[in-house]
């Protein structure tokens, strides 16, 4: 059993971590940074917690050294203090934007300037689907965004293959836990109730991260929901002449057929033809689908899944099982509910 510590626990994120981690038979959580809630128990952030834990939160200071270490990226802006941080982690699991990407001036279009910039392209990608090798030898490593995730799972298949044409149009959805628990009036609730809210109507900054793991040129808008989780990405795709539907449903099912979390989902009939976030809230899936349009090179492709755990939390623990040796499916097994 090894020792796992999380930076930044208080959040949504951190939330997910600890739901995962302590039931997670070959881990044991010693210590949950808040700097504003040090001394007091973590249940009080995580109510669904409660008697499943007596931890309370440390402060960052008095972080123990861990076998591995998430930053959730909450409460770790200070360059010095976060490089000091990760010193006390054998494996470093880093959720926040920091080692998402690999070139830094794509890094400062869209996030502004770097706070350690000599770290960017360090990290191996924690997204098991395409860096399952690499994650075998990792030490620090750089978990994907949420929407980033979803179009890329949604994309892999037919950009490895050959099938569609660079540019794409994505169009992200996202629940308001998307935007984190601080964040703000703009996520009140009667701000948010009832809204489809374009937040970001041109060049959100997954577009870099879908750039850079699919080869492809996205052009990306973003809309808040009246949901608190799931993400579903809508993506609009031409394919490279004529390509059958055979050929793209064999492209998605030779891709993922032995991928534990990422199933296929396109079908002509039932509720739930294509891949629909509300049924994935608290798994770790991600579903992928796809149509096409008759007598056309236009494609239709979906990506969905809960941004807090295939999104976040749940694709960290699978890049620490694949790391550590584990069968990656170790912690994750929670299939979804319906009706939920």
């Amino acid at each position: 059993m090894i020792s796992v510590g999380i930076v930044g626990g208080a959040g949504y994120i951190g939330g997910e971590l600890l739901r995962l981690l302590l039931g997670h038979p070959e881990v044991r959580v010693v210590a949950v940074t808040s700097t504003r809630l040090a001394e007091r128990r973590v249940d009080l952030t995580h109510p669904n917690l409660r008697g499943m834990t007596d931890l309370v939160y440390t402060a960052p200071e008095r972080l123990p050294e861990c076998d591995a270490l998430f930053f959730t990226g909450s409460g770790t802006s200070d360059p010095a203090a976060r490089a000091e941080l990760s010193a006390r982690g054998k494996v470093v699991l880093d959720l926040s934007p920091d080692l998402r990407l690999s070139d830094p001036e794509v890094y400062r279009r869209h996030y502004g300037e770097h706070p350690t910039p000599e770290l960017l392209g360090s990290a191996v990608r924690g997204l098991p689907e395409l860096d399952r090798e690499a994650l075998t030898g990792a030490d620090r490593i750089g978990v994907p965004g949420c929407m980033a995730t979803a179009a890329i799972l949604a994309l892999t298949p037919l950009t490895e293959a050959g099938l569609v044409e660079p540019e794409v149009v994505v169009d992200g959805r996202v629940g308001s836990s998307g935007s984190g628990a601080s964040a703000g009036e703009m996520n009140l609730h009667a701000e948010r109730s009832g809204v489809l809210r374009l937040f970001a109507p041109a060049g959100h900054r997954h577009e870099a991260e879908i750039a850079q793991a699919t080869g492809t040129t996205p052009r990306m808008a973003a809309t808040g929901v009246d949901a608190v989780r799931g993400v579903q990405v809508v993506i609009r795709a031409r394919t490279v002449g004529e390509v059958s539907e055979r050929e793209i449903r064999a492209a998605y099912r030779n891709r993922y057929r032995d991928e534990p979390f990422v199933r296929l989902v396109a079908q002509k009939r039932g509720n739930y033809r294509l891949p629909e976030p509300k049924i994935l809230l608290g798994s770790n899936f991600c579903d992928v689908g796809f149509a096409a349009a008759p007598g056309t090179r236009d494609l239709t492709l979906v990506g969905a899944l809960d941004n807090l755990v295939k999104g976040g939390a749940g694709n960290a623990v699978q890049s620490l099982n694949i790391r550590m040796g584990w069968d990656e499916r170790t912690g994750l097994g929670f299939p979804g509910l319906h009706p939920i």
